[in-house]
């Protein structure tokens, strides 16, 4: 019983420890939530399950790594893991279509590739930088389409 006990508090030495996992987790779970939401209404392949899963996935990574007293040294080489495998990861997601000399997907890798940064972000403990990090992406993925159609609108008055 004891050994159970010992592996199911590891990492959590007391109750503010506890705190700081339970804010990062649902942190990452709510912010990943509100890019995935915006996706979502856009009707993009990575909606609102994938970014709350990458997010979440990506800060029970590096908050389990300090938890456990890891060296941050080693902690920066799961970090590095990460992103190199939501590269891998975002490039699959990425299509050319070849009749129409067109690629699409870009904007889904992006994604998917900044709510990790948002997850590592919140596991790393600064929330704040997480939030001003969210409300950027959405503002971006809002702002930047309508801007997008509007100098496409204009290229295609030129033509």
């Amino acid at each position: 019983m004891e050994t159970l006990y010992h592996e199911l508090t590891l990492g959590l030495h007391d109750r503010q420890q506890i705190a700081r996992v339970i804010i990062r987790l649902l942190g990452a779970m709510v912010l990943g939530g509100l890019v995935g939401i915006q996706r979502e209404r856009t009707h993009k392949p990575a909606g609102l399950r994938t970014h709350m899963l990458v997010c979440l996935g990506t800060a029970a990574f590096v908050t389990s790594c300090g938890a456990v007293g890891m060296a941050f040294d080693a902690q920066s080489r799961v970090i590095q893991g990460i992103v190199t495998g939501l590269g891998f990861i975002g490039a699959g997601s990425i299509l050319k279509l070849s009749q129409e000399h067109e690629i699409r997907g870009l904007t889904t890798a992006a994604g998917v590739w900044m709510t990790a940064a948002i997850g590592v972000t919140l596991g790393l403990g600064a929330l704040g930088i997480a939030i001003l990090a969210t409300i950027l992406t959405l503002i971006i993925l809002a702002l930047a389409t309508k801007f997008e159609r509007f100098v496409q609108s204009k290229r295609d008055e030129q033509s």
